[in-house]
């Protein structure tokens, strides 16, 4: 019996992929091999010699996009699932985050600054003037702006009052922005979660330089502990997400997700440090050995469909 190939898709990153190949093979005994992924030409012939395939670079090379969606729909497993990647935004998972009961800013999806390409003043007759009165009564102020589709924290800027508002929306081109409500918070974490059910928190903060945001000192009760835990796993069953990082911003002594639409995470050893760098390439290999191992497709969905309730939505 062959054995079953996992492949790492990746790009400029260098600790993480090779110790966790490393990782799969001195666990996959003859049974399971791992390697880093070779892609040519793509025929239209829908074989792909992979089991299983973590995808770590395709949100940033459309090529690697659309290979990774015919691999998954002729059976192959990949983690995370890029036709979902492909659709959902940061503002639609913010409706599905209230959904599964995990609390979120506020937040206000704003139309484009300027007109998308091939577009011009015609193509927006559904459109209609905003009240800028309402949207910063019902965010209060300070608010962060930030791109619905997006990460690495490009192109966001924390505003305090409506003339920064308006320097930085004229900053902000043809993007889909959101608005959001700034959480002035008290600790901050980081989570990881991978499987839909493995979690390490992390004390984070992002106010710092990126070299020591994982340096923070904060402190957590148990009963904090356990929402944390509980919100991070109900998002990542929600969206189906088996590898991402959920970000939280306690303020109050409540959780509030933040950011947690991240399906390639850092996990650079040099960034988030040797403890974290070793639990991420050890549980990522075991979770990853437990997906390549089980019969039957990879769950893509995600339950949020089960979950939100559209009647209340009305």
């Amino acid at each position: 019996m062959r054995k079953k190939r996992i492949g790492l898709l990746f790009g400029m990153e260098d600790t993480f992929p090779w110790a966790l190949i490393n990782a799969i093979n001195a666990r996959g005994g003859d049974e399971v091999e791992a390697g880093a992924v070779e892609i040519s030409y793509v025929k239209d012939d829908g074989v792909f010699p992979y089991d299983l395939i973590l995808d770590r670079i395709s949100h940033e090379v459309p090529f690697y996009r659309t290979w990774l969606k015919c691999a998954a729909a002729c059976g192959v497993k990949v983690v995370n699932n890029p036709i979902w990647w492909s659709a959902d935004d940061k503002f639609f998972d913010n409706l599905v985050a209230k959904a599964a009961g995990v609390e979120v800013p506020k937040t206000v999806l704003l139309p484009h600054k300027q007109y998308p390409p091939n577009t011009e003043a015609k193509s927006f007759r559904n459109m209609r003037w905003v009240n800028w009165d309402e949207v910063f009564g019902y965010l209060g102020w300070p608010i962060f702006m930030k791109p619905a589709y997006g990460g690495g924290w490009k192109d966001v800027y924390k505003v305090h009052n409506p003339t920064e508002f308006f320097a930085a929306y004229d900053q902000t081109r043809d993007l889909a922005m959101m608005a959001q409500e700034a959480i002035e918070f008290e600790s901050y974490y980081r989570c990881y979660v991978l499987g839909r059910k493995r979690v390490r928190i992390m004390e984070y903060d992002p106010k710092q330089p990126h070299h020591l945001r994982y340096v923070a000192n904060f402190r957590y009760s148990s009963d904090l502990e356990q929402r944390m835990h509980r919100d991070a796993i109900a998002l990542c069953e929600a969206l189906g997400y088996d590898m991402n990082t959920v970000e939280f911003a306690v303020r109050r002594g409540v959780p509030y997700a933040i950011d947690f639409m991240n399906a390639a995470p850092d996990a650079d050893l040099y960034s988030v440090g040797r403890e974290n760098f070793d639990w991420m390439v050890d549980n990522m290999a075991e979770v990853l050995l437990e997906i390549v191992g089980e019969k039957g497709p990879l769950e893509l969905t995600g339950n949020w469909p089960a979950i939100m309730n559209r009647d209340e939505m009305r």
